[in-house]
């Protein structure tokens, strides 16, 4: 690495000068820690203020009437910005009808309606 230097007086002044970067170096470290403790703390405050999702979703189309287009179960990773939640008998009624389950989540499986 590098020489250190014989004399007494110029060790105590580089042990000196390293206890002090290792001073400020373990504030840098105790001050990130805070940090990083709030962040988990405000995001598990954010996840236990979410509510859940919802048991089942539909997917409505771009058309004027916002027509009905696709089941899902409320955990899909398939919905968009255009899907709100239904019921269970909504969901059930929607498939009977013709409205296409999603091919991801398959809501008519956990529902118990086969195609």
């Amino acid at each position: 690495m590098f020489d250190l230097p014989p004399d007494l007086p110029r060790l105590r002044t580089l042990e000196t000068y390293v206890r002090l970067q290792l001073h400020l170096i373990q504030q840098a470290i105790a001050t990130a820690e805070r940090h990083e403790a709030a962040e988990q703390e405000a995001a598990r405050q954010r996840e236990q203020r979410r509510p859940p999702p919802p048991d089942w979703t539909v997917s409505r189309g771009i058309d004027t009437h916002r027509s009905p287009v696709a089941v899902h179960i409320g955990s899909c990773h398939m919905q968009g910005k255009r899907d709100q939640a239904v019921s269970r008998d909504d969901a059930v009624r929607l498939l009977a009808d013709g409205v296409e389950a999603c091919m991801h989540c398959r809501p008519d499986t956990a529902l118990g309606i086969l195609e």
